[in-house]
């Protein structure tokens, strides 16, 4: 039987498709390079927690939270967010590949994405309200009926975002990047 709950504790290399979790709750924890691809991770909590260099591609994440959490150079394909648990959901994301991954109808305001693949990402009807997306490729992400104002998307890369089918007042663009707000009407900025 595993414990209710684990704080301050580091967790290395630790293959956690051939071990149990060992607790309900992690709080301020640390997981680096640990194994997580496939792994059942349903109804864990897991605040103010750092997962580092972790591969969680394909983890089943159905009513899994995240509270406050890092995830930093991890391999997170086809990642299910939109199973998780809503309640304070808050994360960040740096240097982590997350192609494939869904993030559908989430309400993830200020989500911070620094130097991230985001291909193919399903962002349909979540609020990304105040998110950034720093150095970040949204090749061929999917945005409609996004919350997207106030979001930062002046250094993102190779992104589509329909401005008719989008809530984008208040987000920042650099010119370079004006083309994928255009990309529906077919024309060439140069």
């Amino acid at each position: 039987m595993p414990e209710q709950f684990i704080q301050g504790k580091t967790f290395e290399n630790i293959d956690f498709s051939k071990q149990l979790f060992e607790a309900e709750e992690y709080e301020d924890c640390q997981f680096i390079r640990c194994n997580f691809m496939q792994v059942d991770m349903s109804n864990i909590l897991f605040s103010k927690s750092r997962f580092i260099e972790c591969d969680l591609s394909m983890a089943i994440l159905t009513k899994t939270s995240f509270r406050e959490v890092s995830f930093i150079q991890c391999k997170m394909l086809g990642m299910q967010f939109d199973t998780c648990n809503p309640f304070l959901l808050s994360f960040k994301f740096d240097q982590c590949v997350l192609n494939f991954s869904s993030f559908y109808n989430l309400k993830i305001k200020k989500t911070v994405f620094d130097n991230c693949k985001l291909e193919e990402v399903d962002f349909i009807q979540a609020d990304l309200s105040n998110a950034i997306f720093h150095q970040s490729d949204l090749s061929r992400a999917k945005f409609e009926q996004t919350k997207l104002q106030g979001a930062d998307f002046r250094q993102a890369m190779n992104y589509s975002i329909d401005p008719d089918i989008n809530a984008i007042k208040g987000a920042k663009f650099s010119r370079e990047g004006l083309g994928g707000l255009l990309d529906k009407y077919g024309i060439e900025v140069e």
